[in-house]
């Protein structure tokens, strides 16, 4: 008699729509800058010189704890899993404030403020095509459960 863990099936659903690729590789490269940015933050914490060393560090230990949500949500959305999307839309809504307050703030920050912008309005497009919400299994007809 054997032992052996069996495998987990493989996916046989149609291949993953592009726009739903893209929603993930914007979703995860904004989990990725956030993470970079609380490095920061806790590396000047820790190692450099702020005002506050230990807002520094708080604020970078924060941004490290949020940077997880929308990395999470790319893995999902890359793996079709229908409780992806709210996640991911929730991101995109919390990145447009931001990208206004780095507008307002002015000089350099307006090109990441546009960038900021223009990825989450494009997530957001992406993420309510017909075509993604097919490919995560969630049709107009749907009850949420």
């Amino acid at each position: 008699m054997s032992t052996k863990p069996t495998p987990a099936p493989a996916r046989t659903s149609a291949p993953l729509p592009r726009r739903l690729t893209a929603a993930a590789a914007l979703t995860a490269l904004e989990g990725l800058a956030l993470a970079g940015l609380g490095a920061y933050l806790l590396f000047v914490g820790i190692a450099g010189d702020p005002d506050s060393p230990q807002q520094a560090e708080t604020g970078g230990i924060t941004v490290l704890v949020l940077a997880a949500l929308p990395l999470l949500a790319a893995r999902g959305l890359r793996l079709a899993r229908r409780w992806s999307r709210g996640p991911a839309l929730i991101t995109q809504l919390m990145a447009l404030p931001v990208a206004w307050t780095l507008y307002t703030t002015g000089g350099a920050m307006i090109a990441a403020a546009v960038a900021l912008a223009l990825s989450a309005v494009a997530v957001v497009a992406l993420l309510v095509n017909p075509t993604a919400t097919e490919a995560l299994g969630i049709g107009p007809g749907e009850q949420t459960r």
